[in-house]
């Protein structure tokens, strides 16, 4: 979560209890790219800003 300001983190962080631990990796993964994608953010842009574009499984997204 190096990407966004630390006074952010507690705030998500609040929701960490929330899901479960691989459920709450993809979460995170997805409201970090949501807040940092230019443009329309929809799932493909969001995962492109995060690097992910280059996963094997990029079109049927799953952090598992």
């Amino acid at each position: 979560m190096n990407l966004l300001p630390k006074e952010l983190i507690p705030l998500i962080l609040a929701f960490a209890p929330l899901f479960s631990k691989p459920v709450w990796q993809s979460a995170l993964v997805l409201l970090v790219g949501a807040i940092v994608a230019p443009g329309k953010r929809t799932v493909s842009a969001i995962l492109r800003v995060m690097g992910m574009h280059h996963d094997p499984h990029f079109q049927n997204y799953s952090p598992t």
